[in-house]
Parts: structure tokens; sequence; C-alpha cells
């Protein structure tokens, strides 16, 4: 069976040195700058959660380009993606 979204943010969590939430949430700009951390992202300053959110989709290959990323949330394969790159049990 595959994990559920809110399976794959508490794996992202977890791994990333998060804390898991009981409650199905979206990622806090804490826990969206500690996947960046994790990817090796450099993000100078104080990135807002747009920015991060496109430059996590390009460096774990789910847009071809920063300018091609999308700036929504994130949806199941992409947390699949993310979850892989950062090597993060997923569950599955």
């Amino acid at each position: 069976m595959s994990p559920t979204v809110h399976e794959l943010r508490n794996a992202i969590r977890a791994a990333t040195g998060r804390f898991e939430r009981e409650v199905k949430a979206s990622f806090t700009k804490e826990e969206l700058r500690a996947i960046c951390e994790a990817l090796d992202v450099d993000e100078p300053g104080r990135p807002s959660t747009t920015r991060m959110r496109q430059r996590i989709r390009a460096q774990v290959g789910v847009a071809e380009s920063l300018e091609m990323a999308d700036d929504s949330t994130f949806r199941k394969a992409e947390l699949q993606a993310i979850t892989d790159a950062i090597e993060a049990p997923s569950g599955s």
C-alpha cells in the first residue's frame, strides 16, 4: 500500500530533523527551509515560501528549471520525489 500524503510529509519532516504532526498540514516556512538544507539548495537570506517550493521542485527534478517550477503546495508525486531525494523512509 502506498503512503498517504500525510505520511510522506511526516517522513520528510522526520528526515530533516523536524517533528511529525498529528494533523494534516502543509509545510511551514521553517520546514521548507530544512528541506532546502537537506537538498543542499543554496537560498541566501530569507526566501519566501513560494521561492523555496520552486527551488525544491527544480532540485528534485519535478520541474525542468526554476522558472518553470510551480509555487503551489506539493502534490503526492512531488512529495515522493522529495522523499526519494533526501532518502527519507516513506513507509512503502
